[in-house]
């Protein structure tokens, strides 16, 4: 990581000595937890419009590497699990804006729920929708509601599971191997909204670490 990006977010120099030096599990869980405590700590206590810029785009300088070696070994239901699924989902979206705007659209489409309205995207969802609802959704995390940030991401999740398995089974007759990988998706999307929901509903309950 960038001396240029940590310089206005600083992070107390034993987090990152400790994250370095120790490939002891239990030590690594702990940085994990103190690097994503103090990520929102300070950055929502004097939320830059040029901090949380760099913090939303840092994955597409730098990415996904730094923050999953950091973040992604934490449980899902805790505090740097919810902040790694939340930038994973950003990455997600834009590796391939335009089919992942088609299933989303396919998900609203198909949906009964309220998740469309609680994502909170563009209808019609096009690619540049979906590019500024991940957008959105990350930088809802620093500056608003961290609770609405996950929810947001959860119900994009369970949208997009709904879009995947609509079209997986429209293909299966035809195409039965990307049928099996769109139900595989769609599968991993669904399990992944019910970790960013369940995240949420701890935060509210002050019960995240």
């Amino acid at each position: 990581m960038s001396d240029e990006f940590h310089k206005p977010v600083k992070f107390p120099s034993r987090i990152f000595e400790g994250f370095l030096g120790g490939k002891d599990p239990a030590e690594s869980l702990r940085v994990a937890h103190e690097t994503a405590h103090a990520l929102l700590s300070r950055v929502r206590g004097d939320p830059d419009p040029d901090v949380v810029k760099r913090l939303v785009h840092y994955t597409d300088e730098h990415g996904i590497d730094a923050i999953a070696e950091l973040w992604a070994p934490a449980l899902p239901k805790t505090l740097p699990g919810a902040l790694w699924r939340i930038y994973l989902v950003r990455v997600l979206i834009r590796q391939n804006p335009t089919e992942t705007s088609f299933l989303f659209q396919r998900g609203v489409d198909v949906t009964t729920t309220i998740d469309p309205v609680i994502a909170g995207a563009q209808l019609p969802t096009g690619p540049a929708e979906i590019i500024e609802l991940a957008d959105q959704i990350l930088r809802g995390a620093f500056e608003g509601d961290f609770a609405d940030a996950l929810e947001r991401a959860a119900a994009f999740c369970r949208v997009e599971a709904a879009g995947c398995a609509s079209v997986a089974d429209d293909v299966d007759p035809s195409a039965p191997e990307r049928a099996t990988e769109l139900t595989t998706r769609a599968s991993r999307f669904a399990k992944t909204g019910d970790e960013l929901g369940a995240s949420a509903r701890l935060w509210r309950s002050d019960s995240l670490d």
